[in-house]
């Protein structure tokens, strides 16, 4: 299941330099996302109109980029510009382009109807530009349905057993959390509350504390406003206000995971992991690494997941009482879907 009326996560702003170009298959379709040597970012069908060779097997040059076998041009907005040796170019000749946008140091692409497409929706990360964090970029390709990866984020029940060694905790802790899930019709926001808990090696080791801690975990789905989903978690010494918005005094950490499906049962998996810990204290080096383990860790279990998938595509799940958030956020994407469904239907 595709949703393409929505922004998705392409890249990282620093994966691509003035003059380069990278080749990506997003919801199924080839595309070519290059940067002018004047800093401009655009993104092209990974086809040349000639050949159907890849653009991005080319080469930038200025504000084009030109296709390797023939040295046919395009410029940004898809038009070709210039064939060798010929005048006249025909409009069959034009290649599809898709909107793009820069923001907060990542490049945003819409693979939908590119008139709904609204930059202003795009999901704001103040923290990779506020000088008080600190944060670090991962690019994973994850042999899973996409959808798998939501699920597991929008579940942290799973915590305790798949990231006993990072992040995890104390499972009885996990599943007895004060839990709130809120569904508002555009957004899943899932909360959880453990007081009192035994902190985990991570926070320990990035926090510092001695004893147990108050800890918090909020997640925001807003897939109007791109893949994204937001985690904001931490702890604070027991006792301390974490509850009432009093968190300066502990460990804070932000981890933003952008979801975009490359095919079926494969994923682009874009996290960032940021943190108020000061670099200087050596803290954010230990915290990406032990991040990059349990992001790892999921990567294993949702291939796991995908094989037995498709080994019986038509079985069903079975609930359980932790899949609320799930359940929340499943009916979200499916109501997106059926709309873009319904208006393809009445535009036949």
């Amino acid at each position: 299941m595709f949703i393409r009326n929505a922004w998705y996560m392409a890249a990282f702003a620093s994966e691509i330099a003035p003059g380069k170009q990278i080749g990506r298959k997003y919801l199924g379709e080839s595309v070519v996302v290059f940067r002018t040597e004047g800093g401009e970012i655009a993104a092209l069908e990974d086809r040349c109109s000639h050949r159907a060779m890849p653009l991005s097997a080319g080469h930038v040059d200025g504000n084009v980029i030109r296709c390797c076998y023939h040295g046919v041009e395009f410029d940004k907005s898809g038009a070709c510009t210039r064939i060798p040796n010929q005048a006249r170019i025909p409009a069959a000749a034009n290649v599809r382009s898709y909107p793009v946008v820069e923001k907060d140091q990542l490049i945003w692409i819409w693979m939908g109807d590119a008139a709904a497409a609204d930059p202003d929706d795009i999901i704001d990360t103040p923290e990779h530009d506020d000088p008080r964090w600190t944060w670090k970029p991962f690019n994973f390709h994850v042999k899973a349905d996409w959808q798998l990866i939501v699920d597991n984020i929008m579940d942290l029940t799973h915590v305790p057993y798949i990231h006993a060694r990072t992040i995890g905790g104390n499972p009885e802790q996990h599943y007895g959390a004060d839990t709130n899930v809120d569904f508002d019709g555009r957004k899943v926001t899932l909360i959880r509350h453990m007081p009192n808990s035994v902190p985990p090696r991570s926070y320990i080791d990035a926090g510092g504390f001695k004893g147990r801690v108050d800890r918090w975990q909020e997640v925001r789905f807003e897939p109007g406003r791109g893949m994204t989903l937001r985690v904001n978690a931490g702890g604070c010494d027991v006792g301390t206000g974490a509850y009432e918005g009093k968190r300066d005094s502990g460990f804070m950490l932000a981890n933003n995971h952008f979801v975009t499906p490359e095919t079926e049962t494969t994923s682009h998996y874009l996290w960032t992991i940021c943190t108020t810990a000061s670099k200087e204290s050596g803290v954010p080096e230990v915290l990406f690494a032990q991040f990059f383990d349990t992001i790892t860790e999921d990567e294993v279990t949702l291939e796991q997941q995908q094989a037995r998938i498709n080994e019986s595509p038509d079985r069903k799940f079975v609930g359980i009482a932790s899949d609320g958030a799930v359940n929340q956020t499943r009916r979200l994407l499916s109501g997106m879907f059926e709309a873009e469904e319904s208006i393809l239907v009445a535009a036949e």
